[in-house]
């Protein structure tokens, strides 16, 4: 089983990025988990169909308690995915709710069940806090991707997670896997995100070209890959999938 967790703040494409990468893994005839950390619960709505699944905390909070059909939802590309939730607004830690999903998870055997060949962690990166911190020190993630633009503040969330990766890996814990470009087609942005990433001491392993047809795809509740299968960006989904897959680095 291999595990990825996958950061970047908020607002850089990260959700876009993890569930095309999600459904092309599953167009490989891999079990996929994608399980959304971020209070939003928004990671896996192009994979069903633009709808907000039930999250881990909607379903403790109502019921008291959960099974796992009630966690973990099949979306149409094959892809099982699960929403942590968050607190309600104003109340309690976002950071403790990843927590308590990810115990849920485990307490019910989510991933003996499942079985999945791939799980991949979208985790919000603005705050680096005991909870989204979790998939790095918690074991649950072998590796760590940071998705960028060439923008000041996506830069500095990557050089702050990549210096909390790499605290927690002198403990054994995930490493950084690099950077994942996700353009907005500034002005030097090549330029300005190899400078970070020769900064952070870490590669940039895939460029991923801006492109109005990830709109087009996400307000039709899609993926890219199942909007636009034979399109250029599916084309890019499905190398930088491969690549996660197999190491090293991809359009350099």
């Amino acid at each position: 089983m291999k595990k990825i967790a996958i950061y970047g703040k908020g607002g850089i494409g990260k959700s876009t990025t993890v569930s095309n990468v999600s459904a092309a893994m599953a167009a490989m005839g891999l079990t996929v988990l994608q399980i959304g950390c971020d209070p939003k619960a928004d990671s896996t709505r192009n994979l069903t169909g633009g709808k907000n699944i039930p999250t881990v905390l909607d379903t403790l909070r109502k019921n008291g308690d959960a099974e796992l059909d009630e966690l973990v939802v099949k979306s149409s590309t094959g892809v099982l995915c699960v929403e942590s939730g968050g607190p309600v607004p104003g109340v309690g830690c976002a950071g403790r709710g990843i927590i308590t999903a990810f115990e849920k998870l485990k307490e019910l055997e989510a991933y003996e069940i499942y079985r999945p060949d791939v799980v991949l962690y979208d985790v919000l990166g603005d705050v680096v806090c005991g909870g989204f911190a979790m998939p790095i020190r918690g074991g649950y993630a072998d590796e760590v991707c940071i998705v960028t633009s060439g923008e000041m503040m996506s830069l500095y969330a990557a050089s702050n997670i990549s210096h909390a990766v790499k605290s927690f890996g002198k403990r054994g814990y995930a490493s950084l896997r690099g950077l994942i470009l996700n353009a907005k087609n500034i002005e030097d942005e090549n330029e300005l995100v190899d400078k970070t990433a020769a900064e952070i001491g870490t590669p940039v392993i895939y460029r991923l070209p801006r492109s109005p047809f990830v709109q087009q795809a996400e307000a039709q509740g899609k993926t890219v890959l199942e909007a636009f299968p034979e399109g250029e960006m599916s084309l890019h989904y499905r190398a930088l999938a491969q690549l996660l897959l197999d190491g090293g680095n991809g359009n350099e």
